[in-house]
């Protein structure tokens, strides 16, 4: 019964993923604006984009909260350091990298959110509130090389962040303020306010803050590696196409299909991801690998499970060229229990047909009159 039951289930998710198929990846865009320096007159636009691909990796992992020291696990500098190398291409200076840091999650509109989400999402969403602006300061700050923490105030239901400095912070409007941990000094970095232009700077504190009970949250559990990056310049980056081909579509498990694509623009050694999901999974990854001098890329996969697969290819882009994802691609693997019950499926249902045909033909003779004998 379980057999027959895997069967049935097989055979409409194949139906289901062809009368409705998935159609074709989309990126999301967002512009922060930002100042050489807080009260400077020079402005810059950054542009990022996020590819779907990594989107929805992070919606679908874990968003559990076990203790506070999960708090961590949100912080994902691998994936937004594309941001982090923009602003120290302008901030040299690690207070000014921390201020541009605050104008840019200053612009993100407030919004009580939950459960917590990854720095990814709250980009892609475009809203959040203290904790998610948090994770995507320290994210920054931490792919920027700074000693972040992120600092808990439970009483008060608020979260920032602190950071190292190389010196006491000479753009605040009062005295700089600081959390001393490990015999180091971490400048509060507060993460709300929407005034981005003049907003709350490195070293500045909210008043009911600094009399609040507060913890200190080391990022020993930080995301250390991401399948991908966001893609992030203060110019309009050049499109960028990725092409994914499957061969067999279709096939036994344990065999073998081959998974090669092509990106264009044709750059060399350039790192695809190869995403993967079925009916019972998240997305993740299957595997990575590089372009040769062609663009092109092959990756040979051998499926140990039976089940429909949606396959798709993405570049995170680069300082030139914005990231892409190449259509959702289906594989259906069957199991060798599939192959045998459809073979003695279309026998039986063969043997049914010439039964039928042969017993109608007897049927009919039966019922035809018979002539009647000549007079001797």
């Amino acid at each position: 019964m379980k057999k027959s039951g895997a069967f049935l289930l097989v055979t409409v998710l194949l139906l289901i993923s062809y009368l409705f198929p998935l159609g074709f990846s989309e990126n999301y865009s967002q512009s922060y604006q930002l100042l050489e320096k807080p009260n400077g007159s020079i402005y810059y636009r950054l542009n990022v984009t996020v590819q779907q691909s990594l989107y929805e990796y992070y919606t679908e992992k874990s968003h559990q909260l076990i203790s506070n020291n999960d708090f961590a696990k949100f912080v994902t500098p691998y994936a937004l350091k594309p941001i982090a190398d923009s602003l120290g291409e302008i901030y040299t200076d690690d207070e000014d990298f921390a201020n541009g840091v605050l104008m840019i999650v200053h612009q993100i509109p407030y919004e009580v959110t939950t459960p917590a989400k990854y720095p990814v999402e709250t980009i892609v969403e475009n809203e959040g509130d203290c904790d998610l602006f948090s994770y995507v300061a320290s994210s920054i700050m931490k792919a920027g090389g700074l000693d972040t923490v992120l600092l808990y105030y439970e009483t008060q239901t608020h979260m920032n962040v602190g950071v190292s400095l190389s010196h006491v912070p000479a753009d605040t409007r009062s005295d700089a303020y600081y959390i001393t941990y490990n015999n180091i000094k971490y400048y509060v970095a507060e993460c709300t306010g929407g005034d981005w232009r003049n907003g709350w700077r490195v070293g500045e504190c909210p008043t009911e803050l600094k009399q609040a009970p507060v913890q200190v949250i080391t990022l020993e559990n930080y995301e250390q590696w991401a399948p991908g990056q966001v893609s992030a310049s203060y110019k309009t980056l050049l499109p960028s196409t990725i092409m994914l081909n499957i061969s067999p579509t279709y096939l036994i498990q344990g065999s073998t299909v081959t998974l090669s694509g092509q990106l264009s623009p044709v750059l060399q050694n350039k790192t695809i991801t190869i995403y993967m999901k079925d009916s019972s999974s998240p997305w993740s990854v299957l595997d990575m690998v590089t372009t040769d001098s062609s663009g092109r890329f092959v990756y040979a996969w051998i499926p140990e499970a039976a089940s429909i697969c949606y396959i798709r290819a993405s570049w995170s882009g680069d300082e030139d060229y914005v990231g892409v994802d190449s259509p959702v691609q289906i594989v259906t693997i069957l199991s060798s229990f599939f192959i045998i019950l459809l073979v003695i499926t279309v026998i039986l249902v063969c043997i049914g047909i010439v039964v039928f045909f042969v017993s109608r033909q007897t049927q009919q003779e039966i019922q035809e009159p018979q002539p009647p004998e000549a007079p001797s």
